[in-house]
């Protein structure tokens, strides 16, 4: 009997709803499962081009043809949902959308840190990784001005600085600051837990409201919808946002999904109305101004995790 592939995935994810697995994951569950169909679908091999004549290689042969079976296997059932990163997982999942993301809220309020667990995961990843120098940005002590909800689409949850003048020779330093040369870029992070369809274009354009003014300006989310990557592909190529997909369980594989294109000009207004509602970007500004001043930054002054 050959073996169906994409309906066999199916079959696994079913069969484990909302649990993840990668291609090479499934395609070892397909071997387990399907002793006998895999063993012809070997001997079948032996007549192409590029045999498979062992285990390892069918493995891989498997893994190759459920990622490109994308749209084959969500024909089946469109339960079957997949992530954006790489590499992609897969689950099954009879949630709709907004579902999923009041089911994700809730676990994550049940733990007592919604967003706040991404935060130091975040800083963590910016400082060592990207070499920015991290702050939080808390919105319970903004002065609410706004209304309730004005501080989510007013403020970042994380920003940072990065020092361009790093190895610069004490001359160019120098001259630099005699010319008001910029030294620094400024970073501005938008931080969530899972992003799908149901409030992709509210996430993103709550990062255009909050962080536009900076250089360089990201959505942050520890999940990504497959679906929603192809919307935020298009939003961000609009609207100078980046995407980072942040590693929960080791930070530093973290990555950066859609680059954000550089902005030359800060936008000075913005940030006078941040720093007029919330003493943390006051704090932001005054350490920049400092290392203007000093050249020098200390990282007790920022959130970076101390050894």
């Amino acid at each position: 009997m050959a073996l169906n592939l994409s309906k066999t995935v199916v079959d696994i994810l079913k069969s484990h709803p909302e649990q993840y697995f990668t291609a090479r994951e499934l395609a070892e569950e397909v071997l387990n499962l399907k002793p006998e169909e895999c063993s012809e679908k070997m001997n079948r091999s032996k007549a192409t081009v590029v045999p498979i004549n062992n285990k390892e290689t069918l493995l891989n042969q498997l893994v190759a043809e459920i990622g490109s079976y994308k749209k084959r296997i969500q024909n089946i059932s469109s339960n079957v949902k997949m992530t954006a990163e790489r590499p992609r997982k897969y689950y099954y999942s009879e949630k709709t959308d907004a579902e999923e993301i009041v089911e994700a809220e809730k676990i994550t309020k049940q733990n007592k840190h919604p967003e706040h667990d991404s935060y130091p995961l975040l800083c963590q990843y910016l400082y060592n990784e990207l070499n920015i120098f991290p702050k939080r940005i808390d919105e319970k002590k903004s002065s609410n001005t706004k209304g309730k909800n004005g501080n989510i689409w007013l403020h970042p949850d994380v920003v940072g600085l990065k020092n361009l003048s790093d190895g610069w020779n004490a001359d160019v330093v120098n001259c630099a600051n005699k010319h008001a040369f910029n030294k620094t870029s400024l970073w501005s992070f938008e931080v969530k837990v899972k992003i799908n369809l149901s409030n992709v274009r509210e996430y993103f354009f709550q990062t255009v409201s909050n962080s536009s003014w900076a250089n360089y300006s990201y959505l942050v989310a520890q999940e990504i919808d497959d679906k929603a990557m192809d919307e935020l592909r298009i939003l961000c190529g609009g609207h100078q946002i980046g995407l980072i997909k942040l590693e929960k369980d080791n930070p530093t594989e973290s990555q950066i999904l859609i680059p954000a294109p550089e902005k030359q000009a800060l936008d000075w207004d913005m940030i006078d109305r941040i720093v007029k509602e919330n003493p943390d970007f006051k704090e932001f500004i005054n350490l920049i101004t400092e290392f203007y001043q000093t050249g020098k930054l200390k990282e007790r002054d920022w959130d970076i995790l101390q050894n």
